[in-house]
């Protein structure tokens, strides 16, 4: 499920800036973006993107900038630093080779660069961050359940397709059965005549003949389906991995009816309700 969430605020002298991106995915795949001195909130960060947005393919930005005086955390011995450089010039002079690589050798030598300590995190800091990333990631999710809205009546209306596609299957279906039983009649008495064959034996079997070709089952289960596919669909619960389970058993019961039918008019719908169920499946890629 696609969606998009921003939001601002401040915090003293810290300006924080969080943004929240989620594509289609069928399982939770999130990458974070947040500056090094919060790395050690990482985890608690995506704890609360996986319980609020469950899955998909989300990306958080989190930036943050502080106004003011910065304290320098780094220094360099400069000593060390000189004497690493003429050494190097000395070496560089006697093999008669360039000096252009010299200054960056010589700043990367060994405890030429002293850190005097590291930024630590303050704990108030981190509560206007974490309270400006739920502020996104509730945005992000309302983005969700309003494209959710407009998929749900997308839905909705591929399933009243099916089912007027299996009402018509359902007026078709006795004039179908009888459409066989006298083509089977038909044939016997071309071939038999009228007196070379039992009536109560054809009887039997074209009985048994029409009971294989029987859908009646078919069309209760795929109704059953339909029914349970858009009462799933107006749950407020995650349902998009159930929902591609019920639409497998809504195609397993039409292609039945396909098979099973053997009538030209009957397989006409059977085709547009193959064509609806397909528009069912792409969009599902697309429910949580």
């Amino acid at each position: 499920m696609t969606g998009f969430g921003q939001a601002s605020s401040s915090f003293g002298d810290l300006t924080i800036n969080v943004e929240v991106k989620s594509l289609n995915s069928k399982f939770m795949d999130l990458n974070i973006r947040l500056p090094r001195v919060y790395t050690e909130n990482e985890l608690t960060l995506r704890n609360i993107v996986t319980d609020h947005l469950e899955r998909g393919k989300i990306s958080i930005s989190i930036d943050c900038e502080k106004g003011g005086k910065r304290e320098v955390l780094q220094h360099y011995n400069e000593e060390l630093f000189v004497a690493y450089y003429a050494q190097l010039k000395r070496l560089a002079d006697r093999a008669m080779a360039p000096y252009e690589n010299l200054f960056q050798i010589a700043l990367n030598s060994p405890e030429v660069i002293q850190n005097t300590g590291k930024e630590e995190t303050n704990p108030a800091e981190w509560e206007a961050i974490h309270a400006c990333v739920m502020e996104a990631i509730e945005k992000c999710d309302d983005f969700r359940k309003a494209e959710g809205g407009v998929l749900q009546k997308k839905l909705e209306s591929y399933c009243e397709s099916i089912e007027s596609g299996l009402a018509i299957i359902e007026t078709l279906d006795p004039k179908r059965v009888e459409k066989v039983r006298s083509r089977i009649k038909g044939r016997v008495v071309d071939f038999f005549g009228e007196e070379g064959f039992d009536e109560n034996r054809l009887e039997q079997e074209i009985i048994f003949y029409i009971e294989k070709l029987d859908i009646h089952e078919e069309r209760v289960r795929l109704k059953t389906h339909l029914d349970y596919f858009q009462q799933v669909l107006k749950s407020n619960a995650s349902n998009g991995k159930k929902l591609a389970f019920i639409s497998q058993e809504i195609g397993r019961e039409i292609n039945t009816i396909g098979s099973k039918a053997n009538d030209a008019e009957i397989q006409k719908h059977v085709v547009m309700m193959k064509e609806e169920l397909e528009k069912i499946k792409e969009q599902l890629g697309n429910v949580l």
